[in-house]
């Protein structure tokens, strides 16, 4: 099986690239710079035709993954090419989808789970979930909607009448892979600062790194899916509760709080947005569910402890494999 990741270059395109790869599968990355991988990378240029065009012709899967990170602030030049970046590039792999003489079977495109409305009351699941700008939002939440929208818009209007598409709304995938979510929000844990954000009550939406890969090889292999599906483990908790079960794991027995005017604060000095940390996800995916999909893990503090364990031991190894004179 060929599968093609654009924009793979990231941390959840390596997490499937490295899964594929080692099952045998013939990857193929697209990004514009890279390092060496194991396996193949291709540069691209989606404004361009080259290349990469050729490669998706016989594919069997495509997940595309483009798109500038949202992990800024919203300036107007930011909002410009963010939203850009990812409707352009999603544009042109349905072009190049729609041009193959051998279209790949299904086409796994990105969404986020952040498409759906700021609640408490109850999850929004991929029947019946509440979509955002919803009124009393702050102003600013409202472009994350809109990008989110205007992504899915561009899937659906692709040509692709012979390709199977799919997308993925997907909530924060947890591993320990260093500048991963997980490596920083246990980064606030061991340095005391993984307390309550405002007052606590925002739900956070997560799936744990196996479960992703997993959902996404389901997704492959059964027909019959097809548009929105929430990528997303069945727990989802609120803020408060969810950092107190992860300074569990690590064995922290406290975080410094912040409120919500601190968080607006420091938002804008780490160059970044308070829709990150303050907005409730709470995200059910109720289609992988009612499929049959299992997963492994469901719940977060089982999650927490593994990924833990796994962030400590991949440390101490990289550790030992620095000579001591370089130490």
């Amino acid at each position: 099986m060929k599968i093609v990741i654009p924009g793979g270059t990231g941390q959840v395109g390596t997490l499937l690239a490295r899964a594929f790869h080692k099952d045998g599968y013939d990857v193929v990355v697209f990004g514009r710079s890279f390092k060496e991988t194991p396996w193949r990378m291709v540069h691209w240029d989606h404004t361009e035709p080259g290349e990469w065009m050729e490669e998706i012709d016989g594919a069997d899967v495509v997940i595309n993954l483009a798109g500038r990170s949202v992990n800024c602030r919203y300036t107007r030049k930011n909002r410009e090419e963010i939203l850009r970046s990812r409707v352009e590039s999603t544009q042109a792999v349905g072009r190049a989808i729609a041009e193959a003489k051998h279209p790949p079977g299904v086409w796994l495109q990105a969404s986020t789970a952040t498409i759906y409305s700021h609640r408490y009351d109850l999850p929004n699941d991929d029947y019946t979930g509440i979509l955002g700008g919803e009124p009393g939002a702050p102003k600013a939440w409202r472009f994350s909607i809109d990008v989110a929208t205007a992504w899915e818009k561009a899937v659906d209007e692709a040509p692709t009448p012979r390709t199977r598409k799919v997308k993925l709304r997907s909530a924060m995938t947890m591993s320990p892979d260093r500048g991963g979510v997980f490596d920083i929000l246990l980064r606030l844990v061991r340095f005391g600062l993984g307390g309550t954000v405002g007052d606590g009550r925002q739900f956070v939406s997560w799936i744990h790194e196996i479960d992703f890969i997993r959902s996404v090889r389901w997704l492959i292999d059964r027909e019959h899916l097809e548009g929105a599906v929430n990528l997303a483990a069945p727990e989802h908790l609120p803020q408060r509760e969810f950092m107190a079960i992860l300074r569990q794991a690590w064995g922290v027995p406290f975080g410094l709080s912040g409120t919500k005017w601190m968080m607006e604060i420091a938002a804008f000095l780490h160059r970044t947005e308070s829709e990150l940390i303050l907005k409730s996800r709470r995200v059910m995916p109720r289609r992988l569910l009612v499929d049959g999909f299992a997963f492994q893990y469901p719940e977060w503090r089982e999650a927490a402890e593994e990924l833990c364990r796994r962030w400590r031991a991949e440390r101490l190894q990289a550790h030992r494999e620095v000579p001591a004179a370089v130490r």
